[in-house]
């Protein structure tokens, strides 16, 4: 008896080992499918493919969701968090052939050059040659550099000579007026402003690399000159435009926001010029009335500065998961399915090309109803999308995605916004997703490679500023270079601080500006 009793718990220790290794088992190959997932994904990262373009096959063994052969993501999205990740995200198009008189534009002047033979005298009789034809044999551009000139303001007197001689009468002397400058007691004219301006962000060239070109045209200067010049314009001509494009845009009730890194050198916040600083952007929508894109830089992340960019706004913002869109006041977040669609195709598996599926079915109706009205657009996605978002939820719910794989986290990523992802549904204004932010903030990203950082505070909200009017410019067909010579010529002499009306004739989609500048 005694050796059965021992026999039965040497049984049952055994027992409980072989449970618990079966467990450290069950452990450890989940934590091998983690790993080796992540090692898949990293690899993809690295030598894969960089669009977004769906290549999967859905679960029913059908080709493609789409009738038509493109993606859901004509443009490439990213995101600050992807950009430390990815290299690029190239859509290869097949290249239209033009023509080789295609290149140069319409209205570009031509000059035609007449070459004639040496000798016009004919070899065999001696007699004149007659002309009978000429042939256009090729052509070609001809380039004309810009170049410098001085302008001298000279202000003429003018005095009656009438009353001069008549001692009862005093002397009337007028005196011609020289318009009012840009900058005060600076060489820099609207076109140097508006040149250099242009050039930082529209061409991307920072302003030290810029120094160079100005001493071959003639005009010494440095790096800091330009970029007090910079500064002073945006403070005093084009800060005036941006408030009252603030002004506008909250009185919207439908905004995209995003927000990218940047940097400071000099900082108020006592932190080092290494800390990250930031750039927010808002977008409007076509819906209500001329888009505008409006840059703001903060010094943080927070919901303090999201707050401060946005005040006065009440409506709903459509914006990636990030935290600190919630718990606003009067504002209701709308969230975005290109995000929900990127999480689902990490998950390189079945399922994961099961959520990317849904996902490109909304995408497929997005690009059918995009020039809907906002009320047709509502009850077309009332009909054909609610079903599949509903769908796609239940699948989630009802699938058991555990740990903390891809699979995982696409899923609780897409449930713990399904409210915000849901908000397209019930009004027609909304977009499905936040790609019309993040395609505005990309100029500020690639800006941001050139001209790498701020050194001041100033400094970098006088390149919010000027980076609101050159996208929103833009958008509008507005010619940014000319746009601005018109700014710096004429505001410096408009009393607009009396009649702050006068400022709308200057908004970039303003008839006069849209006349006077934009694209022929």
């Amino acid at each position: 008896m005694a050796n059965k009793s021992s026999n039965e718990k040497i049984i049952r220790l055994l027992e409980d080992q072989l449970s618990h290794s079966n467990e450290q088992i069950h452990q450890l190959t989940k934590r091998i499918e983690s790993l080796t997932q992540q090692v898949q994904n990293l690899t993809k990262l690295l030598y894969g493919s960089k669009t977004e373009k769906s290549k999967y096959q859905a679960p029913d063994g059908q080709g493609s969701l789409f009738d038509e052969d493109e993606s859901p993501f004509p443009d490439s999205e990213h995101t600050e968090e992807q950009s430390q990740q990815t290299i690029s995200y190239t859509v290869v198009r097949k290249a239209k052939r033009k023509k080789r008189n295609d290149l140069l534009q319409k209205d570009i002047e031509t000059e035609i050059l007449h070459h004639h033979p040496e000798e016009t005298e004919c070899a065999c009789c001696r007699q004149q040659m007659t002309e009978i034809g000429g042939t256009i044999v090729r052509e070609e551009a001809l380039f004309i550099p810009a170049k410098m000139k001085k302008v001298l303001h000279m202000e003429h007197a003018y005095e009656c000579t009438h009353c001069k001689n008549d001692v009862s009468l005093p002397a009337q002397i007028i005196r011609g007026k020289a318009p009012q400058p840009a900058i005060q007691r600076s060489i820099a004219g609207p076109s140097v402003l508006a040149k250099v301006i242009y050039d930082k962000f529209i061409q991307y060239l920072p302003l030290y690399r810029q120094v160079k070109e100005w001493e071959r045209h003639g005009l010494m200067t440095n790096d800091k000159n330009l970029s007090n010049w910079v500064i002073s314009a945006a403070d005093r001509w084009l800060s005036p435009l941006y408030e009252r494009m603030r002004e506008l845009l909250t009185c919207r009730n439908v905004l995209h926001v995003d927000e990218t890194y940047a940097q400071v050198v000099h900082r108020s916040d006592g932190k080092s010029g290494q800390s990250k600083a930031f750039n927010w952007v808002c977008r409007t929508v076509p819906s209500q009335g001329p888009v505008m894109v409006l840059f703001r830089s903060a010094l943080s992340r927070s919901r303090v500065a999201l707050r401060s960019f946005i005040s006065g706004y009440k409506g709903t913002l459509i914006c990636d998961g990030y935290s600190a869109y919630g718990n606003l006041d009067g504002i209701t977040f709308a969230n975005c399915w290109a995000h929900v669609r990127r999480y689902w195709l990490k998950a390189d598996s079945k399922n994961g090309r099961i959520g990317v599926a849904y996902c490109d079915q909304l995408y497929r109706l997005e690009r059918k109803f995009r020039n809907f009205s906002p009320g047709k657009r509502r009850k077309a996605w009332k009909k054909y999308a609610k079903p599949i978002v509903d769908e796609s939820f239940q699948w989630i719910e009802q699938s058991p995605f555990y740990g903390k794989s891809a699979l995982a986290t696409a899923a609780e990523y897409t449930l713990n916004r399904s409210d915000g992802l849901r908000a397209f549904l019930k009004d027609g204004r909304i977009e499905i997703d936040n790609n019309p932010a993040e395609n505005a903030i990309r100029p500020n990203v690639i800006g941001r490679k050139n001209w790498l950082f701020s050194v001041s505070e100033a400094g970098a909200q006088a390149n919010a500023i000027c980076l609101s009017l050159a996208e929103t410019a833009k958008i509008h067909g507005i010619d940014f270079y000319i746009y601005l010579q018109k700014l710096f010529t004429e505001l410096p002499n408009l009393d607009f601080h009396q009649a702050p009306g006068l400022l709308d004739n200057y908004l970039p989609w303003s008839e006069n500006i849209r006349l006077s500048c934009g694209r022929k």
